[in-house]
């Protein structure tokens, strides 16, 4: 049974307190499940105001759902975040 995980490198520059970037993650961790029916979490960088990691997973009983699952939460994340997404990586496991 293959996992995908997307890992998102993201920058805050608008965020002046861990409230500011709690509402800008907590916008997109919620999108992501709604939309893909995935595990989303904070992986890095909690204590820091304008940076953060986030993990994105999923599973599936098929590859190509999988590739295109996580295509799509990459796209949706790209979407959401724009220049605030610094890297991204997608592996599968």
């Amino acid at each position: 049974m293959p996992i995908g995980l997307v890992t998102l490198e993201i920058h805050i520059p608008d965020a002046h307190s861990l409230k500011d970037k709690r509402q800008v993650l907590r916008s997109l961790k919620d999108r992501l499940r709604g939309h893909f029916n995935v595990a989303v979490a904070e992986l890095d960088h909690q204590d820091l105001w304008q940076r953060s990691v986030i993990g994105v997973v999923g599973i599936s009983g098929k590859d190509g759902h999988l590739s295109e699952t996580m295509a799509a939460v990459l796209q949706e994340s790209e979407q959401v975040l724009g220049r605030s997404l610094i890297s991204h990586e997608i592996e599968y496991l």
